[in-house]
């Protein structure tokens, strides 16, 4: 964090070497580590398409889809292509995102390095980025590849930026404009980009006065500068406003926008004011970090009114400072702003999902705080004369403290049963992390672990349908299909057209030889998802039961011509053809 101002030009690659090392030091564990039971089957590991590589019926489909809630077409296509390059292997998916994480942090040092001529402001920024443990999240979970791929268009974008302001013209607005498309189709989160750029105009770029000749002004004080600077992003604010209307019409159909019934106003503001300070408590002392956070008002908790209080006070004081030192130490207020307006969207006022906070969503914002505290820090110390020093023992003891951390933090990202264990350990009443680590437990086959932590699901939220279906999926495993029909019948009584407890509660009435009920059951499923290949195999296996056999034929067919990959329904279908031939022989 030293002040020293560097011309050499032979530090920069060993500043680059540097954060290379530091950075693949934290992530080099993730190539062992396996895929997650939380979204990585949806974007990967159980995802037909993606499994399929890079092809153009892919490719189609990752520009046409809205599948996982979001329109994010080169996130779809940077998996299908470490599938076509790797195979389907977890490790691999996990070094190119800590590849990505890696590229962002040394464009990050580079373009900031370039805008600021802060050689050592940069390379701190730069670092605590790289390894900072908010940050494992986006890059050790393969969900999250939107996260660090979406952020390195980001950055690109900033340095096609920086070349337009130093000299703008249609030439190089252009690529501005192109590499913030391709952003938004990685991740809707860029839609705030042209909000930092305007920032990046009044500190450092220094655009806000009519000669670009200081850094040191406010943009309230040259009005007609200031508009002609918004009116040059237009195009870029248009572009985020599409980008807004398209993510939103693909949460809202996905259902995980969630009304004012399931999350009143108040609950939605007190918690946004609370998840603020919760980050910036977090940045400082990362500890107790989880995947999933649950939201207050889902499990029907209250916020304390003093952790509001605190929470106010703590981000009024800390804007006032900002915006009182905005001509002295403009780098405060960008960085400040940086943090309050990039988190807007994803800050909860639009509810999306049943969680209080994410880590992954400090993944840009907290690079605004790490400004602040590079040039901020220095700029309080100016008058002492061991500055130099301090600032490079306090920068670098932070910088390795923040990476054992990391460290530490992303060895929790192994497997599903280490991430969900620490997160119900850290988190209360965590329903989501109980449930799937549950789930995880029935993969391994231990399923009185598992019926205890769908158990601890269902007790933390009651009308938690998954959490009641697995309950019954435990107890199939176990031949125990009498006790699964209640808690199938229970997940159906909360949700009457949950497809998954209405199919597994006709296959216990299967197994305990209850057949006219199990087909009543699957032929009402049928009728209202007959694409389910799944439902018509046991229904086929149902009508073998009864001898009813050409019935059992007609859905064995059924299941093929949906599934014809579908190896149970075709030897099901052979055995029923069997029977038939053998009552002809008779």
């Amino acid at each position: 964090m030293s002040t020293t101002h560097v011309s050499s030009k032979a530090v920069l690659p060993l500043i680059v070497i540097a954060l290379t090392l530091l950075v693949s030091g934290v992530y080099w564990q993730t190539g062992g580590h396996a895929f997650i039971n939380i979204d990585d089957d949806i974007y990967v590991s159980e995802n037909p398409v993606v499994l399929m590589g890079l092809t153009l019926e892919g490719t189609s489909w990752a520009f046409t889809t809205l599948y996982a809630n979001f329109w994010h077409p080169l996130t779809w296509l940077s998996h299908m292509l470490d599938v076509e390059l790797f195979g389907p292997s977890a490790g691999w998916h996990h070094r190119m995102s800590a590849l990505y994480h890696l590229l962002n942090t040394i464009l990050l040092f580079l373009v900031l390095r370039r805008m600021t001529d802060g050689v050592w402001q940069s390379a701190f920024v730069a670092a605590l980025f790289g390894v900072h443990p908010l940050h494992v999240e986006s890059v050790a979970w393969v969900a999250e590849r939107k996260d660090v791929l979406s952020t390195l268009f980001w950055i690109l974008t900033m340095g096609a930026y920086l070349r337009y302001a130093r000299r703008p013209g249609l030439g190089r607005y252009l690529p501005v404009a192109a590499l913030f498309a391709l952003g938004l189709m990685s991740k809707p989160m860029l839609v705030t980009l042209p909000f930092v750029l305007l920032l990046l105009d009044w500190w450092p770029l220094g655009r806000f006065t009519p000669h670009d000749t200081s850094v040191h002004t406010s943009p309230g004080s040259c009005a007609p500068v200031f508009f002609r600077l918004v009116w040059e992003k237009v195009p870029l604010l248009a572009m985020s406003v599409i980008s807004c209307a398209i993510a939103y019409l693909a949460q809202a159909r996905g259902g995980a926008v969630l009304e004012f019934e399931h999350i009143p106003a108040a609950s939605r503001i007190s918690n946004a004011i609370v998840s603020y300070a919760a980050y910036l408590w977090k940045t400082a002392w990362p500890s107790s970090l989880a995947v999933f956070y649950p939201h207050p008002a889902i499990i029907h908790a209250s916020v304390p009114a003093w952790k509001i209080a605190g929470a106010i006070l703590l981000l009024c004081g800390l804007s006032v400072i900002a915006l009182r030192e905005a001509r002295r130490r403009p780098y405060l207020a960008v960085g400040w702003l940086w943090y309050l307006g990039t988190l807007v969207p994803l800050i909860g006022l639009v509810q999306v999902g049943e969680h209080a906070m994410a880590d992954r969503y400090t993944y840009v914002p907290l690079i605004g705080i790490f400004i602040a505290v590079a040039w901020g820090v220095p700029s309080v110390l100016s008058r002492w004369n061991f500055r130099r020093v301090a600032l490079g023992v306090l920068g670098g003891a932070a910088v390795l403290a923040f990476s054992a951390a990391a460290w530490s933090q992303v060895g929790y990202w192994k497997n599903s049963v280490t991430l969900l264990s620490r997160t119900v350990s850290v988190t209360d009443r965590n329903w989501l992390a109980m449930n799937n680590l549950g789930i995880s437990y029935i993969d391994l086959g231990q399923y009185q672990q598992a019926i205890k932590y769908f158990q601890d699901s269902s007790r933390s939220k009651p009308d938690f349908v998954a959490a009641w279906c697995n309950l019954g999926v435990a107890y199939q495993k176990l031949d125990r299909h009498q006790e699964a029909i209640g808690y199938f019948q229970e997940a159906l009584r909360i949700k009457p057209d949950d497809a998954e407890s209405q199919n597994n509660l006709g296959v216990s009435y299967q197994k305990l030889g209850r057949h006219q009920e199990a087909i009543a059951i699957f032929r009402e499923l049928l009728r209202i998802q007959p694409y389910r290949a799944e439902t018509w195999n046991n229904l086929g296996i149902s009508y073998l039961g009864l001898g009813q056999y050409r019935q059992a034929v007609g859905c064995f067919q059924n299941a093929l011509r949906i599934n014809p990959d579908y190896e149970e329904a075709r030897n099901n279908g052979i055995i029923a053809i069997g029977m038939i031939e053998k009552g002809a022989a008779d």
